[in-house]
């Protein structure tokens, strides 16, 4: 880790240490994770079993094949949604399972 000898924030003293600890990758996934259950809301979060999110890809499982036809209709936009909650062009695909 470099040494900081100005003043710097807390915020940006964290981001530093994220990036040189190789945490960020970890806490990407818990964000993508907790965004799928704010953004889709709680309706479609009591339909979704299990959340996973690997290599830029975010998979969801559902136990209503016809919510998932209704949202595989909406994929791209729910993608953008989740790049721009994160800010930043974190999830590449979405596959419902």
């Amino acid at each position: 880790m470099k040494r900081f000898n100005d003043d710097y924030s807390i915020s940006d003293v964290m981001k530093e240490f994220i990036k040189t600890s190789n945490l960020e990758k970890g806490l990407n996934e818990v964000q993508v994770k907790e965004l799928w259950v704010s953004l889709m809301g709680p309706t479609i979060a009591n339909y979704t079993t299990q959340i996973d999110f690997h290599r830029n890809t975010l998979y969801v499982a559902l136990n209503s094949a016809v919510l998932k036809q209704e949202l595989l209709l909406g994929k791209q936009k729910i993608i953008d949604l989740f790049n721009q909650e994160l800010g930043k062009d974190l999830v590449k695909d979405l596959i419902f399972r």
